[in-house]
């Protein structure tokens, strides 16, 4: 390195988001308007609880019926249905206060099978929550 070199050194965080790469800024860094959710999470929780609705009314007796009427396969219906049965508290910082998770969209699915008590940990990473 010669004098005129500045080293710049930045804390982040690489994680994996569906699939991909996502670099994440440090906890403590800027207001949570800066840390946007991602509108995949969003949608797939939406779509989730309408077909919880549709079961819970009647409106479809099976997942199979509501893959048929989503042209959708009821393999990848059931998978996505498991959103809905997350933790209010994780819901919560999700949707309401649009904290995005640490986790891919898949492995948020998964996490939906766990304990309530769980949860908060594994998708936000912290036993509370990263709050804003």
């Amino acid at each position: 390195m010669t004098e005129n070199t500045i080293r710049v050194v930045i804390p982040l965080t690489v994680r994996r988001k569906n699939g991909r790469p996502k670099i994440l800024p440090p906890a403590d860094h800027g207001p949570a308007e800066a840390r946007a959710q991602d509108a995949h999470v969003l949608r797939a929780i939406a779509r989730a609880w309408n077909w919880r609705r549709r079961l819970e009314r009647g409106e479809a007796s099976t997942i199979a019926d509501i893959a048929n009427a989503e042209n959708l396969s009821d393999r990848y219906v059931s998978r996505m249905v498991r959103l809905a049965y997350l933790a209010p508290e994780v819901l919560e910082k999700l949707l309401l206060h649009r904290i995005p998770p640490a986790l891919s969209l898949n492995d948020l699915m998964a996490v939906a099978e766990r304990p309530w008590a769980e949860q908060m940990k594994m998708v936000f990473g912290t036993a509370s929550g990263s709050t804003p």
